[in-house]
């Protein structure tokens, strides 16, 4: 097939954190599929369709690029921050999987872009320095139970912990309840980071202790990252903190 599909990561808002390659990837669209927000991100031109939709639909919106790209149109579906972090990568590879079997032969690529626990690190220092994980506090696609005992897991195994989809009007009380299952397992005295709309003008930065977690403010732009045992605070006068983990771990399993 001469279509072409190309996941593109975005980054987290500020136009020079695009990677060059999904530039050019951008450029050589000639339809251009997307949440409204992102689709809005990238710049007009007279010879890009752009088809933006809502952000309940990425199945919905895999299918339809993959279509268009087996009618031989150039496509890209962009993500905010990285594609393949609970983004459209996935979901583009979803429907190929249970897709029309002719979309297995199309050139599919993906472009990787700075997901947002990479952007709120960098700006608060190094607080994914030693071991990680990322977990999605959404449960529109997975059961509560799943999300809470999954974090209990990494709790317990005293890795950091990056929250995406922390919260949203439709679910207002999981990242209370994740905050009060880790005031069970780690010390009060936690760093948890709050990082809003890093890179965007309305960026905005918090640095508190598990005790105090319960009383910031969060939204679906805030990228929230659970300190471990490790994890350290440099005070800085005037300024948030500078945050690390520590890369050496003392003990054993």
């Amino acid at each position: 097939m001469s279509g072409s599909v190309t996941v593109v990561g975005l980054g987290p808002g500020d136009p020079s954190l695009l990677t060059e390659s999904a530039r050019r990837a951008l450029d050589a669209a000639e339809d251009l599929i997307g949440y409204f927000p992102y689709v809005a991100r990238v710049p007009e031109r007279p010879d890009l369709v752009r088809h933006a939709s809502d952000n309940r639909v990425e199945v919905d919106r895999a299918r339809h690029a993959l279509q268009l790209a087996a009618e031989g149109r150039r496509v890209a579906v962009v993500s905010g921050g990285d594609p393949g972090v609970f983004a459209m990568a996935a979901a583009v590879f979803e429907a190929v999987e249970h897709g029309e079997p002719g979309w297995r032969d199309l050139a599919i690529t993906v472009e990787p872009g700075i997901t947002a626990m990479l952007a709120a690190a960098a700006r608060l220092g190094a607080p994914l320095g030693g071991d990680f994980c990322a977990l999605s506090l959404s449960d529109n696609l997975k059961p509560w139970p799943v999300v809470i005992a999954r974090l209990e897991a990494v709790l317990r195994a005293d890795l950091v912990v990056a929250l995406y989809n922390p919260i949203s009007s439709a679910r207002p009380w999981q990242l209370g309840a994740a905050l009060e299952i880790a005031a069970g397992i780690r010390a009060p005295e936690t760093p948890v980071m709050f990082a809003r709309a890093i890179s965007r003008p309305d960026e905005a930065i918090r640095v508190a202790t598990l005790a105090e977690a319960r009383d910031v403010p969060a939204d679906m732009a805030t990228m929230v990252i659970l300190g471990a045992s490790t994890t350290r605070l440099i005070p800085r006068d005037g300024r948030p903190p500078f945050v690390y983990t520590a890369r050496k771990v003392e003990g054993t399993a």
